[in-house]
């Protein structure tokens, strides 16, 4: 039996006994975490999400946590600037140990769910739904006829011109 779960924002094919490195899993070496987004689950009867099983999960132990291999990123910029920048970096990873294939019953195991190094599961997170907008209902202005004995409206003054500038006399 096998199984496609989704961590860390990549998917993996596991099996039982198989040991993967990804992204930071928070817990000590030696817990059981659960995957509880499983995508698809094979084997006699294979089962496919939309977009996760239902009831599926998938238990590991935590072998290490540790960092994976330097990652260096250098820029440089040409044509007049000459600008240098090197930046590394060292992803945070956990080496896992898959022990067990849950097709059903996954939620009633008991097992801590495996929770991102941000602390929370995205599955799990309570969607929020937009409010629903009332619309407000206008009401319609009165509409105020013109009198026909109006006075017209005065007539603007016409901006003053200046007086062109006299030339010097020598």
């Amino acid at each position: 039996m096998f199984a496609v779960i989704k961590t860390g924002g990549k998917q993996y094919k596991v099996a039982s006994g198989d040991i993967l490195r990804i992204e930071k899993v928070t817990g000590n070496t030696g817990d059981t975490v659960q995957f509880n987004e499983v995508l698809m689950v094979g084997g006699d009867k294979p089962v496919i999400g939309a977009p996760a099983v239902a009831g599926a999960a998938v238990q590991a132990e935590i072998l290490e946590q540790g960092k994976g291999p330097k990652l260096i990123h250098y820029v440089k910029r040409r044509r007049k600037h000459s600008s240098q920048r090197k930046k590394g970096h060292r992803q945070q990873i956990t080496v896992l140990r898959v022990t067990d294939i849950l097709a059903k019953g996954g939620d009633k195991s008991g097992v801590a769910a495996a929770l991102n190094g941000k602390g929370f599961v995205p599955s799990e997170e309570p969607a929020k739904k937009p409010a629903a907008k009332k619309k407000a209902v206008k009401k319609a202005a009165p509409k105020v006829e013109a009198k026909a004995d109006a006075k017209p409206a005065a007539k603007k003054a016409a901006p003053k011109k200046k007086a062109p500038a006299k030339a010097e006399d020598k």
